[in-house]
């Protein structure tokens, strides 16, 4: 029997690996389980050269749990090790077995070595008050070995009984790790991260993953019916995924991968941290923010890259260069994709755009390489329904009347197509085209589309009175005096502390309402955004809502109301008229409306009624 001291730098380097090697402890299950991998990869690859003679048999990778001993053991029929190997991979810490293989046999055979591990065996001390290792190379007449080790730099290496080649790594679990001797805790882990590896695995006598998922097979293997599955088989209690991009390149960089576009019911319904980052097939992280573009975040699916090492940090992730070119690339996928179904299945892009709008948008806004290639392919529908226009096809459809007097093309836009419905009417009375701008991200996104493409205006449908949504118009006739036209201002002119009013009077259509609401542009926008900063809103958060409200001097009820010789109905009948503007507005609340609906009944004589309403 041998019994030495292992090879390390210092000998309190087993205190650093219980305690700092990795930040979450159940970590050891993948690192183990994937050593596991790795030695049964080998051997595959040495069969297939020749240099393991024999029939390969089943290669399944057994874990089993010993509730009464406090053990777990991870069993594999690879390549196994002699005393020589032991001693040289298990004594000398931070030496990679497998990198050393890989040198040797690269490019001989396309077969995956997991590698990159380094300490990974030695993670089995984090849970581990002693570890043994019985081990049987693959080579003839080998004999099989047993290392022991209890966490101290001390071990013993001597011969042992196996009857089959491969390894038996047996974990004594310690006092403070007593939760990894719960069988669903192991089940749970393994399936976090060794549920796609290429091996099969297997578990109180059931195998608990897939060898070969999706991203690993060409997208010509597959059928639709397959990606649908295997999205199922990731995200189990989600709605089918709207379609996929199947990622495989393997110059200048490696990477595969499968991207889904999942259906968002809702704006507010959006999941980030959804897409898991794997090498050769071991789950890494989900946390992929520096691989992926922010605004994919919101996609689901896999990503696998052997260019990305297990221990992953972000320092790692925003200094490597090819982290930069895999951003860059599924960027450009994703815009071929979009662009491609677009072209070829437009009915089925439109029908799917309350989904991908926020995606398209979002990539528009932090991205200009994608913008360049989105604009071609970001649609607005029309108000009415069932038509959506590419800037381009707006610009051309609106270019007799939507070109203010500085060449500028005026999008006209409906955050609320009920709420705005009265201004939606006359715009289109107008021949003018509204379209749809109603979710979470499109107030940031009319803002930097303003900066981003050239000549191009947006102004939402009730900033102004019909006639100045384009240009101002120059005031028409009013068939008021101008005396008339002073004592109607000064009826309406209001104090309201939440709101901000300015009154105008102008000669406008007979037809047209005898008071409209507008929220001047700039102002509700930098409101809007405010509001969606929260408490980060600041300055124009707390400022109060701005309304101007155009009085239409040439409608037939003012010549009424200033022949009303009652003072009191008169002021009534004006702050009615106001209030249904700002209701319109939506900006009548609390008890302004109480006192709306009270004054109401008053004007139609029922007092009585007025006060059974508001006791109701």
């Amino acid at each position: 029997m041998q019994k030495g001291n292992i090879r390390v730098q210092t000998e309190n380097i087993f205190p650093i690996i219980k305690k700092f090697l990795y930040s979450e402890h159940d970590i050891f299950i993948r690192e183990l389980v994937s050593n596991a991998v790795d030695a049964t990869q080998k051997l595959k690859t040495l069969s297939s050269l020749g240099e393991a003679k024999g029939e390969l048999d089943d290669l399944t990778i057994d874990i089993q749990l010993d509730t009464e001993k406090k053990t777990i053991t991870i069993s594999d029929k690879g390549v196994g090790m002699t005393g020589e190997e032991v001693d040289k991979y298990l004594n000398q810490v931070a030496f990679s077995g497998a990198e050393e293989f890989l040198k040797k046999y690269k490019g001989q055979n396309e077969t995956n070595i997991i590698g990159h591990f380094g300490l990974g065996f030695y993670s089995a001390f984090m849970v581990s008050e002693r570890v043994d290792v019985i081990t049987k190379s693959y080579r003839e007449n080998a004999q099989a070995v047993k290392w022991e080790c209890d966490g101290s730099p001390e071990y013993t290496l001597e011969d042992a009984e196996k009857a089959d080649r491969g390894t038996d790594i047996v974990l004594h679990i310690n006092e403070e790790s007593t939760e990894f001797l719960d069988a669903e805790r192991i089940r749970t882990t393994l399936k976090k991260f060794c549920r796609f590896l290429p091996i099969p695995i297997r578990f109180e006598g059931n195998q608990i993953n897939n060898p070969q998922p999706a991203w690993t097979k060409k997208p010509s293997e597959l059928t639709s019916q397959d990606y649908q599955d295997f999205y199922k088989e990731l995200y189990p209690y989600s709605e089918a995924p709207l379609f996929w991009i199947h990622l495989n390149v393997d110059y200048p960089f490696n990477l595969t991968g499968i991207l889904y576009f999942p259906k968002i019911k809702q704006s507010y319904e959006i999941q980030k941290d959804k897409i898991q980052l794997y090498s050769n097939q071991v789950f890494v992280t989900d946390e992929v923010s520096d691989i992926v573009p922010e605004f994919l975040m919101l996609l689901h699916g896999v990503l696998d890259s052997p260019d990305i090492p297990l221990n992953v940090s972000r320092s790692y992730l925003q200094g490597d260069p090819n982290v930069k070119k895999i951003n860059n690339h599924i960027t450009k996928k994703v815009a071929d994709k979009l662009e491609e179904i677009f072209t070829k299945e437009r009915k089925e892009f439109e029908e799917k755009w309350e989904s991908l709008g926020l995606f398209v948008k979002y990539g528009m806004m932090t991205d200009d390489k994608f913008l360049e290639k989105a604009t071609k392919f970001h649609i607005m529908e029309d108000v009415k329904g069932g038509k959506f226009y590419t800037l381009e096809e707006y610009r051309a459809a609106t270019e007799a009347l939507q070109k203010n007097k500085n060449e500028q093309l005026v999008i006209l836009y409906t955050t609320n197509p009920v709420q705005q419905d009265s201004y939606i009417q006359q715009a289109q009375a107008k021949g003018f085209v509204v379209v749809k701008l109603e979710t979470i991200v499109d107030a940031a996104f009319i803002n930097q589309m303003e900066t981003k493409w050239e000549k191009v205006h947006f102004t939402r449908v009730d900033a102004d009175i019909v006639d100045n949504l384009i240009d101002k118009a120059d005031a028409s006739g009013s068939v008021l005096t101008s005396d008339e036209e002073s004592a109607l201002a000064a009826l309406f002119d209001r104090q309201l502390p939440e709101l901000h009013v300015t009154v105008e009077v102008k000669g406008l259509s007979p037809e047209a309402p005898p008071v409209i609401a507008t929220r001047p542009e700039f102002m509700r926008r930098m409101k809007d955004m405010a509001a969606m900063n929260g408490a980060m809103g600041g300055f124009y958060a707390n400022m109060p809502d701005e309304v101007t409200l155009t009085v239409n001097g040439n409608h037939p009820i003012y010549q009424t109301i200033l022949k009303e010789g009652d003072r009191s109905k008169q002021e009534k009948l004006v702050h009615n008229l106001s209030d249904l503007a700002l209701l319109s507005q939506g900006l009548l609340k609390g008890n302004n409306l109480t006192y709306f609906i009270q004054r109401s009944v008053d004007l139609m004589g029922g007092e009585a009624k007025s006060k059974i309403i508001l006791e109701a």
